[in-house]
């Protein structure tokens, strides 16, 4: 239990610099990890009921949104609407800023005195789970076919699940329609992603044109959660992992692989090449003109629209051999282990996962809904809406980061991996040091309950 402890309080700190904890729609990119920046405040006081019904259970409930006016509207009126209807179960909620939230869930999880409801960044829950924080989510495998949840957004341990997300964001590339054409290079769609060479090429005449300081930016001078988000998914197409995805109990041999190496030898050489600014001074570069290509998530497509109108492009990531890949799983709700009224707690899940409750998600934050009938009551992401190719992109090319409780390792070391090779280190070097840190935890935590 001791291992478990330290692993829960170290996880609950790199999650405040998950990129896909930001909710409430598009916002200033940040110089660390695309993370919302809320000012630190007391959780908000639940107004008391004027009448409760004889008999009603309360189910309390915890949110990371305080800060975030959008995202906690769109929970306090399902919460009201939920309570509203029925008279089983009344929903107490209580709000907090994303920074205290979680000093609040790891000093509850480790008393046992977590709410009945939850919400969980998704590379978290594994941890969660193994730790026995959460339980099962009482919710079959048709059931989810049913409610059409983008599998990525379901939170799974050893094949459970454990949570279950309503909105989600998506990783592109974003260019200029004059750009391309002037340069004679070709509009790749979702079905016609550019290739590896195609892109090489790209980034090549755009860099010898002159027109730009650098070709691409991939924002490398952020920190955190944004490298396994974000440059994980290129490896991923190259055909590399980060773990064995079969076992989950090694990365020898996978990290460290020959598909693994060649990624990171052409991640060397877009900074060596001078075709990617290793530490940009800010996040303006594709705005302003100065750079021609922006590898970012959907939730800076309202600022790139203002700088460019029609002439922007949102473009699907480059199919480096395996595919367009690209990461997926944000918040997700679940039920903590010692939940009282778990009935209640799934009922008001269940109803959240609804279309409409995904569409009032959505349509309040800008975020994308994770179901298709969700996405289709919505202006946005409704067949032929603005932003409806990020719901596509969502949906074909996502890629959850490994579901295991070693991922806190995982991600620290990919992060430490990855800036080493952008920084010019040898490659298998960093690679071999990522594997053998991965390995010592995988076995000092006895295969986190994964066995051969």
């Amino acid at each position: 239990m001791k291992l478990r402890l330290w692993s829960i309080v170290a996880l609950l700190v790199v999650t405040s610099v998950l990129v896909t904890a930001c909710g409430g729609g598009p916002a200033p990119e940040p110089t660390e990890a695309p993370a919302a920046s809320e000012e630190e405040q007391e959780p908000a006081e639940e107004e008391p009921s004027e009448e409760e019904p004889a008999g009603t259970a309360k189910v309390s409930m915890w949110s990371h949104a305080a800060g975030n006016p959008k995202e906690i509207a769109a929970v306090e009126q399902m919460i009201a609407d939920f309570n509203g209807m029925q008279e089983d179960y009344e929903i107490v909620l209580e709000s907090f800023p994303q920074e205290s939230y979680n000093d609040s869930v790891q000093g509850a999880a480790i008393a046992g005195d977590l709410p009945c409801i939850l919400d969980l960044d998704g590379p978290t829950v594994p941890n969660f789970a193994w730790s026995e924080y959460i339980q099962p989510l009482p919710v079959s495998e048709e059931e989810l076919d049913e409610i059409g949840i983008i599998p990525q957004d379901v939170g799974r341990y050893k094949g459970t699940v454990y949570s279950l997300g309503q909105f989600d964001v998506a990783l592109l590339i974003y260019g200029r329609k004059s750009v391309l054409e002037k340069y004679d290079i070709r509009i790749p769609t979702l079905d016609e992603p550019w290739t590896k060479e195609e892109f090489d090429e790209i980034l090549k005449t755009l860099q010898d044109s002159g027109e730009f300081e650098y070709a691409l930016d991939v924002n490398a001078g952020w920190t955190g959660e944004w490298w396994p988000y974000a440059m994980g998914p290129m490896l991923w197409s190259f055909g590399g992992s980060m773990i064995d995805r079969d076992t989950y109990l090694t990365a020898e041999g996978i990290l460290n692989g020959p598909e693994a190496q060649a990624w990171g030898e052409w991640f060397h050489d877009l900074f060596e090449k001078g075709y990617v600014n290793p530490n940009p001074a800010d996040i303006e570069g594709f705005n302003q003109g100065r750079v021609a290509l922006w590898y970012n998530g959907s939730w800076s497509a309202d600022p790139a629209t203002e700088a460019w109108g029609d002439d922007l492009l949102f473009l699907p990531a480059v199919d480096f051999g395996e595919g367009p890949k690209i990461g997926a799983g944000s918040w997700q709700w679940a039920i903590s282990a010692t939940c009282e009224e778990s009935e209640g707690a799934w009922e008001f899940i269940s109803y959240m996962m609804e279309p409409e409750q995904i569409a009032l998600m959505s349509e309040t934050t800008a975020l994308i809904p994770t179901t298709p009938d969700g996405a289709a009551l919505t202006e946005t992401f409704q067949e032929g809406g603005k932003y409806r190719i990020f719901y596509d992109m969502l949906d074909r090319f996502a890629m959850v980061r490994p579901r295991t409780p070693a991922y806190l390792t995982i991600s620290s070391e990919f992060e430490q991996a990855a800036t080493l090779i952008r920084d010019g280190g040898n490659v298998l070097d960093a690679l071999d040091d990522a594997v053998d840190a991965i390995e010592r935890d995988i076995e000092d935590n006895d295969g986190y309950g994964f066995e051969e």
